[in-house]
């Protein structure tokens, strides 16, 4: 499921209140990739043990947040910093 275009303009991460992006399909596989190898982790330390579906992604490239079943979550300790990521940007 996308997000509709008019949802994505007033997005930004609860954070820094970067614009959210759609992830695309590459950096998701490069992620998903990343978390079956359990190499990446949530803000808070948690291991980020489930694959996303979807995700956005700051303008910036610096934290990914999961869109589950068409919601984006967007709580600060569920992002995932992509420095911890090999090659991202």
């Amino acid at each position: 499921m996308t997000i509709p275009d008019h949802l994505l303009d007033i997005l930004c991460c609860p954070v820094s209140h970067e614009p959210l992006l759609p992830l695309s399909r590459d950096r998701l596989k490069r992620l998903n990739q990343a978390i079956s190898k359990g190499e990446v982790a949530f803000v808070d330390g948690t291991a980020v043990n489930d694959p996303l579906r979807a995700g956005l992604m700051t303008r910036d490239q610096k934290v990914v947040y999961a869109v589950e079943d068409g919601i984006p979550v967007l709580l600060p300790e569920r992002g995932i910093g992509t420095t911890q990521l090999d090659n991202w940007t």
